[in-house]
């Protein structure tokens, strides 16, 4: 009889140690899970800090914010010049549509410093990743008249070296230029325009 009992009472302690155990996991579940959301806003919504010192001109460098590809070009002064020869064939080339770049941008550059530009590379059309063809002409791949700029594959828009977009495409708009700032000469914090970085001292 006290060998059944003995039987019981393990059972019950087994049972009841066990619910224990899964009660206090689930609890944790919804601490653990109010935690999350925030340390992964921050992860994806926060500043990035980018050194492109290596950047030979010419090249271009791609890193991930906010789950998005953006560029960093360190263009030419060749690249630079065609900017300004290529405006006729441009949808917005004075960078009308203020949504698309801070005020600062809004230039011929569309940058802060002429040879780096910091874009979103995303297609304003549908949200493809255009490919870069830096070269001009025929060395480019596309056509004996390109000027040098990215080309989306997926339905054809082109965008010039400042991520200004042509006519007769696709995309509606430019490509987005987000809110960056310089640290030093070669790092940009990308996600803070200039005055914020002032008043926090980051620049």
């Amino acid at each position: 009889m006290t060998e059944i009992v003995n039987k019981k009472r393990r059972r019950l302690l087994i049972a009841t140690s066990a619910l224990g155990v899964s009660g206090a996991v689930f609890a944790s579940v919804p601490f653990v899970a109010s935690m999350t959301p925030s340390a992964r806003a921050r992860a994806l919504g926060g500043p990035l800090e980018v050194d492109f010192g290596k950047l030979e001109p010419g090249q271009m460098l791609t890193v991930e914010w906010r789950g998005k590809p953006v560029w960093i070009i360190r263009r030419t002064p060749e690249m630079l010049a065609r900017l300004e020869k290529i405006t006729d064939i441009l949808a917005d080339p004075d960078s009308n549509v203020e949504t698309q770049q801070p005020p600062y941008a809004k230039n011929l550059y569309r940058s802060i410093r002429p040879e780096i530009m910091v874009v979103i590379g995303i297609c304003t059309h549908l949200g493809c990743v255009p490919t870069e063809h830096f070269p001009v002409g025929k060395a480019s791949g596309l056509s004996a008249d390109w000027p040098g700029g990215y080309f989306c594959h997926c339905h054809g828009s082109k965008f010039d070296l400042a991520g200004r977009v042509f006519k007769n495409v696709p995309a509606p708009t430019n490509l987005v230029v987000p809110a960056y700032s310089f640290v030093s000469d070669t790092k940009v914090l990308i996600g803070v325009d200039p005055n914020e970085a002032s008043q926090t001292g980051a620049a």
